[in-house]
């Protein structure tokens, strides 16, 4: 990993891992994936007696770091995740992935070859 993109672009991805650090809105960005749009009250229902209030909270962080947005469909607000940004997310895993397969892959063939010696 080139250290411009170690200090600039996960610099940038900071508030959207620490926002899907709280169990509560892990939960919700994963029934948004399963599901779809939701309400807030269907969301408020799935998460073991958390308030209405407590809820908005979570969901303002999310939609703070980008992860989720909402609109008014009649007296009700629709959730749904914003896809770019979860591409975004599954970018930086897959490159810290990458990382440690080749860390793995190396130590792989340094064990095999002083199994050979």
């Amino acid at each position: 990993m080139e250290s411009g993109y170690c200090s600039d672009n996960l610099q940038s991805a900071v508030p959207v891992f620490a926002a899907l650090g709280d169990p509560v809105r892990l939960s919700i960005v994963a029934r948004l994936s399963e599901n779809g749009p939701l309400p807030t009250v269907q969301l408020k229902d799935g998460t073991g007696g958390i308030t209405r209030q407590g809820i908005n909270r979570h969901l303002r962080v999310l939609e703070d770091a980008g992860l989720v947005e909402s609109a008014r469909v009649g007296r009700v607000r629709q959730w749904q995740l914003r896809a770019q940004q979860i591409a975004i997310v599954r970018e930086h895993l897959d490159r810290l992935s990458a990382v440690w397969d080749a860390r793995i892959e190396g130590l792989r063939a340094f064990v095999e070859d002083g199994d050979e010696r």
